[in-house]
């Protein structure tokens, strides 16, 4: 190995590799396929910006309550004979059907002798009204200054009719007494409590029963502040939709009746009144609404014009992303006027046919480039198509 013959025949024989190695790895890079260049642009979908006229929808919540409760109480005194089987707690009564009945003995024999005393009012006034005539009748035969309304009996006459009205007074309030022994609803009604039975005596005004009408019922129900500026111009008469949601969900139709005029201290909120007719379904065989019941109540507020509604997730920090001519992302600040439900309502900031992006990039930035997804689409199309 210390020949420097066999040295140098070695050094010559190593470049000769290396030399090789390197035209082989020249000759396969110039052999390689040029690289496509990769379009890092994000992909985004947009929507075309249209403006409508909105109808707001107000939400609130509130309880059924009736219209009319009414305490009853007897109007006569004397012992319960009879009362009706749907008297009892939970009972429905259509107007005037009979609760209970009182007995009836004293009250007839007192209207009789009421009818007594106006056929004897009548009959004395029938009598007087002859006495004065012939009285009448004698005074043409007499001196004036001999005739005087004593003679002519004028104030037996004035006491007579007065006994006969009397008489009559006496016979309404006989004939009323006798129509009380019959307590009657005073309306179509829910009956919630009683507190007489069969043979127990009561006495005029002893309270018997509560009811509560079934006729109308009312659901007192606040507006938040927010939502008092959207609010129709005219409240009364407008139409409600009352929804009770439940294992079986319904709704029904009421109307706004009034505004209650006050400022909750407590809430600082409005308070609305809506009315719903017949809530039992009585009579138009409808679910029942039942008394304290919490509903959702709806009414139309008013119709807001050329404004835009976007979901809420593409409005950030009230900044909405649009898409240029130039394909390059614009932020632009939109005033919200109202949020319903998982959407804004915007009023300006965006314009007609704004390209309003739907798949903001992760990390959006004013002029970034971006791709729509239709190109995107438009060249997956035109690699499908054959040579």
């Amino acid at each position: 190995m210390n020949n420097p013959w066999i040295k140098a025949l070695l050094f010559f024989v190593v470049v000769g590799i290396g030399f090789g190695g390197m035209m082989a790895v020249g000759a396969s890079g110039g052999n390689e396929e040029e690289r496509e260049e990769v379009d890092t642009r994000p992909i985004v979908r947009v929507e075309s910006a249209e403006s409508m006229d909105y109808q707001v929808l107000i939400h609130s919540f509130g309880e059924v309550t009736p219209l009319e409760s009414t305490n009853l109480s007897a109007q006569v005194s004397g012992e319960v004979t009879s009362w009706n089987p749907k008297f009892v707690a939970g009972g429905l009564v259509k107007r005037g059907e009979v609760l209970f009945s009182i007995e009836r003995d004293t009250y007839e024999a007192a209207l009789l002798q009421a009818e007594a005393e106006l056929s004897q009012a009548q009959a004395n006034l029938i009598e007087e009204q002859a006495r004065a005539e012939v009285a009448k009748r004698e005074a043409k035969n007499l001196p004036a200054n001999q005739v005087s309304d004593l003679y002519l009996r004028k104030p037996q006459l004035l006491s007579a009719k007065a006994s006969l009205k009397s008489a009559e007074a006496r016979l309404k309030i006989a004939q009323r007494d006798l129509d009380d022994c019959e307590i009657r609803a005073p309306y179509d009604a829910l009956v919630v409590s009683r507190e007489i039975g069969v043979g127990e005596f009561v006495n005029r005004g002893a309270p018997v029963g509560i009811i509560n009408s079934i006729e109308k019922a009312e659901i007192h129900f606040p507006i938040a502040g927010f939502d008092s500026a959207f609010l129709p111009s005219t409240l009364e008469n407008q139409e409600a939709i009352v929804i009770n949601k439940g294992v079986k969900t319904f709704s029904r139709v009421g109307e706004i009746s009034r505004d209650l005029g006050v400022i909750d201290q407590s809430t600082r909120m409005s308070q609305l009144v809506v009315t719903v007719n017949d809530p039992y379904g009585l009579n138009e065989n409808l679910p029942a609404l039942k008394f304290g019941s919490y509903v959702e109540v709806n009414i139309s507020g008013q119709t807001l014009q050329n404004v835009y509604r976007l979901p809420q997730d593409l409005v950030t920090n009230r900044i909405v992303w649009v898409v240029g001519d130039d394909n390059k992302l614009v932020p632009k600040p939109v005033e919200i006027i109202r949020e319903e439900g998982a959407h804004f309502i915007v009023s300006s900031g965006i314009s007609e046919n704004d390209k309003v992006v739907v798949t903001v990039p992760e990390y959006p930035q004013r002029g970034m480039e971006v791709r729509l997804s239709t190109e995107v689409e438009d060249d997956a199309l035109v690699a499908q198509q054959p040579n």
